[in-house]
């Protein structure tokens, strides 16, 4: 399963300094179109380290890209973004894609339990 690993870095626009956000998946730049076909938050890309509308996208993304599933992913991303990646260190992070998917069946098992009371 796959790694993924958030970089800020500061990029040079011009005359000005501009702090960019990426997200790389095994070394190659995680796309974030997919996830903004289904739910476009931030037509910037990727954020994290709070609950605003960029981690909502990378939140979807990530969901989307480990499981191939556009209804699992819709269904959990919201609550993904705010347990884990509002939680995310600023200055960068690294993840397995299978603690994102341990993470995603153990609030679907949550979310099942719940119904049954």
């Amino acid at each position: 399963m796959a790694t993924y690993r958030g970089i800020r870095k500061h990029q040079r626009e011009g005359n000005q300094l501009v702090l960019k956000y990426s997200v790389l998946k095994d070394g190659i730049p995680l796309d974030p179109k997919p996830s903004q076909r289904l739910n476009n938050h931030s037509p910037d890309g990727f954020n994290w380290g709070y609950s605003g509308s960029g981690p909502a996208q990378l939140a979807l993304a990530l969901l989307l890209d480990v499981t191939n599933d556009p209804i699992r992913a819709t269904g959990f991303y919201q609550l993904f973004k705010f347990d884990i990646i509002a939680h995310l260190p600023m200055a960068g992070w690294m993840m397995e894609g299978k603690a994102i998917l341990a993470w995603l069946q153990d609030r679907e098992a949550r979310e099942r339990e719940l119904v049954r009371r």
